[in-house]
């Protein structure tokens, strides 16, 4: 079962992000801040539910949270700052949206760029942990999957409707033909090295 709470009497946000290790597209973040009591049958990390779960826990979330915020950071911020520092980014963009002050961010993950006014603290797999970070794991997931499937109409010929920008076979395939879009990063290796160069 998820812990409700860190630190009992203080106001938590959890914080996620979605799309790290994706070739395409922005990563996204979320920051929730949850009633002690709130009911969301079937919270969980969201990389343990299916789709449909996700799509039917995302608007609960977003109904019953005291507060919520998204928030991305484009391919080509990704390109100039690296992604590790963009998930921060992607994450203190979100928590300054919330339009709550917390007292305390959980964040998923063992590193975070501290926030100047609230303190944090680090979770591993915290979404797995943590009611609030499997809520927010589940917001940047689900709108992260949305943005990509709307890319995919502009360009069908890289199916991120199904890869939703992560490097699978058929994405990397695709950009070996038809080269990288605006939304590719970059800063990242498209594609693997071709064999005996080394």
């Amino acid at each position: 079962m998820l812990r409700s709470f860190h630190t009992k009497g203080l106001l938590e946000a959890g914080c996620d992000e979605a799309g790290r290790g994706c070739l395409a597209g922005p990563v996204v973040a979320a920051a929730v801040v949850l009633p002690a009591r709130v009911r969301l049958p079937g919270l969980d990390d969201s990389k343990k539910l299916t789709e449909a779960r996700r799509e039917a826990l995302a608007p609960l979330i977003r109904d019953r949270a005291m507060a919520w915020a998204v928030a991305e950071v484009a391919p080509a911020e990704i390109d100039r700052i690296n992604i590790l520092q963009a998930s921060f980014l992607a994450m203190h963009r979100a928590i300054d949206a919330l339009g709550v002050d917390p007292e305390l961010l959980l964040i998923d993950g063992d590193r975070f760029r501290r926030h100047a006014s609230i303190a944090h603290v680090c979770v591993i797999k915290g979404d797995g942990i943590y009611r609030s970070i499997a809520a927010a794991s589940i917001l940047a997931k689900t709108h992260r999957d949305a943005l990509m499937v709307r890319l995919h109409r502009e360009h069908p010929e890289y199916a991120w409707a199904v890869n939703k920008g992560y490097p699978t076979t058929d994405h990397r395939r695709a950009i070996r033909l038809h080269g990288p879009t605006v939304h590719h990063r970059s800063s990242f290796r498209l594609l693997p090295e071709p064999p005996g160069l080394f």
